[in-house]
């Protein structure tokens, strides 16, 4: 399943399931069993972008603890798999700041 991210001032964003739910996970937008569509409304953006921004922050920060833990043990920094929440994030965080200044909406399905 994929989640497609539209705005009329930006091209459409397409996310595997599991990265897309995460995006709405963190905006507070994932039900379980809901429907998987939904609107984010540009009064709601500010709040949306500084959900994504902490959580990008908090796995930041978990990645930079596990890599010292793991020089403090003489051991090799640890390798991450995947793509991080930053690099996912980029378009997403885009889409919300033109969406947001143009005061259109992004809407999203599977």
């Amino acid at each position: 399943m994929l989640y497609k991210f539209k705005s009329k001032v930006t091209s459409d964003i397409i996310m595997l399931e599991p990265n897309g739910r995460q995006i709405l996970q963190i905006w507070g937008k994932f039900e379980e069993g809901a429907p998987a569509k939904g609107i984010l409304l540009p009064e709601d953006m500010p709040a949306a972008r500084a959900a994504l921004e902490e959580a990008i922050a908090t796995e930041e920060a978990h990645r930079a603890q596990a890599a010292l833990q793991a020089q403090e043990r003489g051991e090799p920094p640890p390798v991450f798999a995947g793509v991080s929440l930053r690099q996912r994030a980029a378009p997403i965080l885009d889409m919300l700041q033109r969406s947001q200044k143009a005061q259109k909406e992004i809407v999203w399905g599977a």
